[in-house]
């Protein structure tokens, strides 16, 4: 029936089309497409911290939709999770509950007797708040610092050279850190006045400073992801010994006062190099913090804070939230080969393609850093995860460009100009992506052993240490340099394009695990890493005979639910495993499809029952409706992208479509 339909002219109309229109209303007036990245409440709590920490507020009109948003995200036990699917978590919860309080809920409303009930009921584990919870507490008096594990700043007086610097780091950790040592070694707390002892009661169960002396190596079972190994915790008692002994040390306090001033250095030029919006907004609340204690209301203090709202997110249902990343560039990109994959016959879609590819093409960065103190990598030729006012490209968002303004350049000639700058530009920005194993990296290319991963400490996520390589990226860069070597006429950049997609695609083939998948690390998962992997093979010329592409179409159909649709579980990310979900995902199932569709040429009876799924859950809008996380980060984080459900659908059904119109050519 499934067949019918969709060979039928209506069916273009009543699926396709409608898709385009859904998908069209959420462009914006600058060309964009962008959804809110959905993640946890931690962030917004930090917020709410910071502004009050440091004696600016919280706006009346904000401080009801905040309250909002904590009441709509609060799960039936009286906590709030990691991520929109997940248990409550301790380090969630407790800084939500210190933010409703900091914004003047009082223990005794019933906004907060759920959250009250919770924590009493883990009263002898919120000793185990994860590290960097302890630190967000200390900050305000609610922990003391002195129990803290130690973050000197000297560490980042090591030279870059050494195999355990600092600057070895994921540049994730290796800012947000650099801000939390300066803060820990100026030894700061902001008073909130009478209000931290009775937070410290209601948290821990006692009003006293020092109560955590015995509890420091405390870690809750609920939050734990990676315990700190013997390497660390021996580490953190090593640092500890020397803390206390530093004053007796001749020279101790010049080299302290010099490691402070480099993390202020690199602080002020992250902020300005970022058009003080920073990597994201977790450094971003540390670096406004440090800056403001510094200097109360100076200009540097004054635009960090604004430049928080950078990350803000305001609607009717939910109230207002700040979330950990902006994704205009990255939904654009996708946006673009969805719309570019359908028959391009209507004056009103062509225009709006235009429309957004003339504005992704204006985000590409052109002007290099300046003045940095962290030794970034350069990022002339590079696209931005949101839009490029942060500076903070990446090797993916950089090659989904590519390869979405190519897409538009090819089925627009007439409409649109190549250019080859641009391209070349790209280019030479994802090979220097590339690591020694062939991968592709994300922001920069990987400067760290994989022996840095056991310093971990941020227990509550896995591979954050470095920036590794990682199959999405790999499957993307290739796709990118493939296309870009067909149109430029530079041979040696040619050359320098043709060895890195041969060891690209050496890395990809020795990825593939022994069922026929790919692990993803960006998205869940397997379906996810395995779209990204196939796309990248076939685009650097294997064909679908090749026995990789055979393998992973093989294990797609193994794994499609009776019903037509894939549905794939977060929990895979935690275990690195296939695990399938109770029911059918939208994005699973879009993915899988585009996934086969790219490893095969023949028809399948597989897609038309997945097309018939999909159509039997579109909304009488042409949108899908949001069945749950499809992003992650660093194993644990699970996100809900909420514009996937509206692009990859659409994508595949045009995909399927242009395949049966080629098959009746």
């Amino acid at each position: 029936m499934t067949n019918s339909i969709l060979r039928s002219p209506a069916a273009r109309d009543t699926f396709i089309d409608r898709a385009t229109t859904s998908l069209l209303s959420k462009q914006d007036a600058s060309g964009l497409f962008e959804g809110e990245v959905v993640w946890c409440p931690a962030i917004t709590a930090q917020v709410v911290i910071v502004k009050v920490a440091i004696d600016m507020g919280v706006e009346p009109d904000s401080r009801v939709d905040i309250l909002k948003y904590f009441a709509a995200t609060r799960l039936p036990d009286g906590g709030w999770g990691f991520h929109p699917e997940s248990h409550s978590y301790l380090y969630v919860t407790v800084l939500v509950y210190v933010a409703m309080r900091l914004l003047g809920v009082e223990d005794e409303d019933p906004q907060l007797a759920p959250t009250r009930a919770f924590l009493a009921a883990k009263r002898d584990e919120t000793w185990g708040i994860p590290s960097i919870g302890k630190f967000w507490l200390s900050l305000i008096g609610v922990y003391d610092r002195r129990d803290l594990h130690p973050l000197p700043p000297e560490i980042f007086l090591v030279p870059k050279a050494w195999p355990f610097s600092p600057y070895r780091f994921y540049c994730h950790v290796r800012y947000s850190y650099i801000a939390m040592a300066y803060l820990w070694g100026r030894g700061y707390t902001f008073d909130i006045g009478p209000l931290a002892k009775e937070l410290r009661h209601a948290i821990f169960g006692t009003d006293q400073r020092g109560a955590s002396a015995t509890q420091r190596h405390a870690l809750a079972a609920s939050d734990a992801y990676v315990r700190p190994g013997y390497i660390l915790r021996a580490s953190y008692e090593v640092s500890r010994f020397v803390e206390r002994w530093r004053h007796l040390v001749p020279g101790s306090r010049w080299v302290r006062a010099r490691a402070l001033e480099r993390c202020r250095a690199a602080i002020l030029s992250e902020q300005r190099a970022t058009g003080f919006q920073a990597l994201s907004p977790v450094n971003g609340l540390l670096n406004t913090l440090a800056l403001w204690f510094d200097d109360p209301g100076s200009d540097v203090a004054k635009r960090s804070l604004a430049g928080l709202e950078a990350w803000a997110w305001r609607d009717d249902s939910e109230g207002m939230r700040y979330a950990g990343a902006r994704s205009g560039v990255w939904d654009t990109a996708f946006a673009l080969q969805a719309l570019c994959a359908q028959r391009l016959d209507s004056p009103g879609v062509t225009a709006k393609i235009l429309h957004a590819a003339r504005r992704l093409q204006s985000l590409q960065n052109r002007v290099p850093l300046e003045g940095d103190v962290l030794h970034r990598d350069q990022i002339q030729g590079g696209w931005c995860f949101g839009d490029n006012d942060h500076r903070w490209p990446v090797a993916d968002c950089t090659a989904e460009s590519v390869t979405a303004l190519c897409a538009v350049r090819q089925r627009l000639p007439d409409a649109v100009t190549s250019d080859t700058d641009q391209l070349e530009a790209a280019a030479r920005f994802i090979l220097e992506r590339q690591n020694a194993d062939g991968g592709f990296a994300s922001y920069e290319r990987g400067r760290g052993g994989g022996f840095l991963e056991r310093l971990n400490p941020s227990e509550m996520y896995g591979q954050c240490m470095t920036d590794s390589s990682y199959v999405e990226c790999t499957g993307s860069c290739l796709q990118a340099l493939a296309e870009v070597a067909a149109l430029i006429h530079d041979t040696g950049l040619r050359d320098r394009i043709a060895g890195a997609i041969q060891r690209g695609r050496r890395f990809l083939l020795g990825r593939q695990s022994d069922d026929g998948s790919w692990s993803g690390f960006w998205g869940i998962n397997r379906v996810y890493g395995t779209l990204f992997a196939l796309r990248g093979l076939r685009a650097i010329g294997c064909t679908s005979s090749h026995p990789a592409l055979r393998r992973a179409a093989s294990w797609l159909r193994s794994i499609q639910r009776s019903d037509g649709a894939w549905g794939e579980h977060f929990s895979g990310c935690l275990s690195d495993t296939y695990v399938p979900s109770l029911h059918g995902r939208i994005p699973s199932t879009a993915w899988a499809m585009l996934a086969l569709l790219t490893a095969t040429d023949e028809a399948d009876t597989s897609l038309d029952r997945a097309a018939a799924w999909l159509i039997a859950r579109q909304e009488s809008d042409g949108g899908w409706p949001h069945d749950g996380v499809n992003g992650a980060f660093f194993g644990t984080a699970m996100l809900d992208y909420r514009l996937y459900n509206s692009i990859f659908p659409l994508w595949a059904l045009a995909e399927l479509e242009q395949r049966r119109e080629r098959s009746r050519d």
